[in-house]
């Protein structure tokens, strides 16, 4: 039984990881002002708790950078941070309501935003490979100074990401058979 359900973690976190670069390729290829490169991390963190849920972003980061986008690389805490704080306030899948649900997608994003902005503002200087860059650079000249902008602009887009996931997320589980969900519910980490 513990072989299965290891079993069952690997393929699970193998599909996340697919997830993860088919989302964030996509909106990479859109210009979108949002990621949708971590919805596999965020199904991950629910059905397999917070440790589990630090693996699928780093995972995908790591073949997300060295094949389409190399900032993706340097955004790899942001992905652990992310799939922690999922898995620690995700914690009930029936708490399905909008309300809930913007109110994890708020909790989750503001560390893991602050994360995301000092890297952006840091290292790049506000100019990364995702749509919001151009809000990022707009904001700049603005008294919020470059890493305020960062900071906004990261919030509200990973906001809006991170809500957009979730709903989504919920969606694929609420789909998942009952034994599945059962069997992941007893061995949450």
């Amino acid at each position: 039984m513990k072989k299965t359900n290891s079993v069952y973690k690997i393929c699970l976190i193998a599909l996340a990881v697919v997830i993860n670069i088919i989302g964030g390729n996509i909106a990479l290829w859109l210009h979108l002002p949002i990621y949708l490169d971590s919805m596999g991390t965020i199904l991950i963190a629910i059905l397999l708790g917070p440790f589990y849920g630090m693996l699928p972003n780093v995972l995908s980061g790591f073949i997300f950078g060295l094949t389409t986008d190399i900032y993706s690389l340097y955004y790899a805490p942001v992905g652990i941070m992310l799939g922690f704080m999922t898995g620690m306030i995700v914690k009930d899948q029936k708490k399905r309501s909008i309300g809930s649900l913007a109110l994890q997608a708020l909790w989750i994003s503001i560390p893991v935003s602050l994360l995301s902005a000092c890297i952006t503002a840091a290292l790049f200087g506000g100019i990364t490979s995702s749509g919001s860059t151009v809000l990022v650079q707009l904001l700049a000249k603005t008294p919020l100074g470059l890493m305020g902008s960062c900071f906004v602009v990261q919030f509200v887009t990973d906001y809006i990401d991170r809500l957009v996931s979730l709903w989504l997320m919920m969606m694929v589980i609420q789909k998942l058979p009952l034994s599945i969900l059962m069997r992941f519910q007893q061995n949450r980490v």
